[in-house]
């Protein structure tokens, strides 16, 4: 079992900057694909960026690439996202995800099905 806290959520003006963290429990964290996503209100939830074990292999949705970089510090059980040049339209509940992978990665990496635990959440808001 592994248990995920989001924090770093706040609400920022249109071009600022916020960094998420999300804290896991258990031994094996080194060992999970991490995922970011997000939901907006009255959207789908929708995926953000994904990162293997090491975190030399990381995924971005096209609305994040160039101003998010997610990030992980296995010793710590903790992995990032870092977002840059906020906008109005990143305004969303964001949330981490783990999966287990005995590979280092797993295939539908922006699929929200394929992962296995969940954060509860840390609210984003950008405003313009």
């Amino acid at each position: 079992q592994v248990q995920l806290v989001e924090s770093g959520g706040g609400s920022v003006q249109a071009g600022g900057s916020l960094r998420l963290s999300c804290a896991a429990s258990g031994r094996t964290f080194s060992r999970y694909v991490m995922g970011w996503f997000r939901r907006a209100p009255g959207k789908e939830r929708e995926f953000v960026a994904a990162i293997a074990w090491s975190g030399g292999t990381t995924f971005y949705a096209d609305s994040g690439k160039g101003r998010f970089t997610v990030f992980r510090d296995n010793a710590k059980n903790t992995v990032y996202l870092q977002m840059n040049s906020l906008e109005p339209e990143d305004t969303a509940v964001y949330y981490c995800a783990g999966k287990f992978s005995p590979v280092g990665m797993v295939y539908r990496f922006d699929d929200s099905d394929e992962y296995d635990y969940w954060g509860q959440g840390t609210q984003v808001t950008v405003s313009s």
